[in-house]
């Protein structure tokens, strides 16, 4: 498979965690399994969320781990303009609409929101969000790892956030943006963000681009039950024992690496991995206990 193109792409709001180490090295193991590229892409979009120096932080510790990317890193951030292209796109062929409902507003709806704006038409001048409008929704795809895959309609049917009242885009249009500018064509990524597909491939179809091949991985749970995660205050992988931490993450996505391995180089266990990839392990596991 020559047109594999694959991507990660790390959010700079803290360093790597095992969790986010894992959906790393599961996307860049596929790749380069299929004989494929594999891209970073850094979603700095949000800055009050990001960590200064978390970004180059997240680049080193790649590399340390011996997960060498194909061409330059892109940042979303000098993408502001092509997002508002396309989101102008959106508005001048009526998929889109301004949204005044405040958080409170929703959450009293049982946190959905019910498109309530949709015919409201809402100045421009207005503090407003940009919404996408639903009409027809995605409810199913096939997930190459977890098979068939079906969404609550209430989930789903949500005509979802594009662009912020604080006039942030969201990621929601940022990620499909840049899938579709650079070509990806598998999306390997942990399965916190399954139910975000559905939403996704919709927007796909209204922009009349092919969407691409969705695999998702086990995420890693501690053993309260809670996904790893900068929130909940996962510890920051450590570059000094790289081959054990590979070593763990492989073991973590039950691909059974030998004992001995953990003697060998990292290019040695990068290079076993990618030889005995076993992805059907996945099937039906959305998420997997960390001990370490």
């Amino acid at each position: 498979m020559t047109t594999y193109r694959g991507r990660f792409a790390p959010s700079p709001s803290g360093p790597l965690h095992f969790g986010s180490m894992v959906a790393a090295i599961g996307s860049w193991v596929d790749a380069r399994h299929h004989q494929g590229q594999w891209l970073v892409r850094m979603e700095d979009i949000d800055p009050p969320r990001e960590l200064p120096g978390a970004a180059n932080d997240i680049l080193k510790t790649l590399e340390a781990y011996g997960l060498y990317w194909d061409q330059q890193v892109t940042y979303q951030s000098s993408s502001l303009e092509r997002y508002q292209e396309l989101l102008q796109r959106l508005l001048d062929e009526h998929h889109v609409y301004r949204c005044t409902c405040t958080r409170k507003q929703i959450k009293a709806s049982d946190g959905i929101y019910n498109n309530s704006c949709r015919l409201a038409k809402h100045p421009e001048e207005t503090e407003h969000s940009i919404r996408l409008k639903i009409e027809h929704p995605v409810l199913r795809f096939q997930d190459c790892f977890q098979g068939n895959c079906e969404a609550d309609l209430s989930t789903a049917g949500e005509d979802y956030i594009l662009k912020r009242k604080d006039g942030l885009f969201a990621y929601m249009l940022a990620v499909v943006a840049d899938d579709i500018e650079q070509q990806i064509t598998h999306v390997i990524r942990g399965a916190d963000l399954l139910d975000t597909t559905t939403q996704q491939l919709y927007l796909y179809r209204v922009l009349k681009a092919k969407g691409p091949i969705y695999g998702h991985l086990p995420i890693a749970l501690n053993d309260q039950g809670l996904k790893l995660s900068k929130q909940n205050h996962a510890n920051a992988v450590s570059i000094d024992n790289v081959v054990e931490t590979l070593w763990q993450a492989l073991s973590f996505l039950k691909q059974n690496p030998p004992d001995s391995l953990r003697l060998e180089s990292k290019e040695q266990l990068l290079n076993w991995a990618v030889q005995h990839w076993q992805p059907e392990v996945f099937a039906g596991n959305r998420s997997f206990i960390c001990t370490q």
